[in-house]
């Protein structure tokens, strides 16, 4: 259900901004997606997990607060972003 520091050390590689970088909002929105995923995969067969429930929307709100921000600072990056996440269509 968590992410494997594995898996968070790839993304983190993946979507730095410069070396180094470890709290970029890119890195931030692409670890809660994939903390979003794990857990959706997880209600499947646990449809009654109503406190992680609120987890999840808590993190589905904070990835659009992240993903506002990074549309308001700069365009290219926020279309770069979901694109390469897959957010929207």
């Amino acid at each position: 259900m968590s992410i494997t520091p594995e898996r968070k050390q790839e993304l983190i590689s993946e979507y730095a901004t410069n070396s180094g970088d470890t709290g970029s909002p890119e890195i931030q929105v692409a670890i809660l997606t994939e903390r979003i995923v794990n857990l959706t995969e997880h209600f499947k067969t646990h449809k009654k997990d109503n406190h992680s429930r609120r987890g999840l929307l808590k993190m589905v709100n904070q990835r659009r607060r992240l993903l506002d921000y990074v549309k308001a600072v700069n365009n290219e990056r926020y279309t770069t972003l979901i694109q390469s996440l897959g957010l929207r269509k």
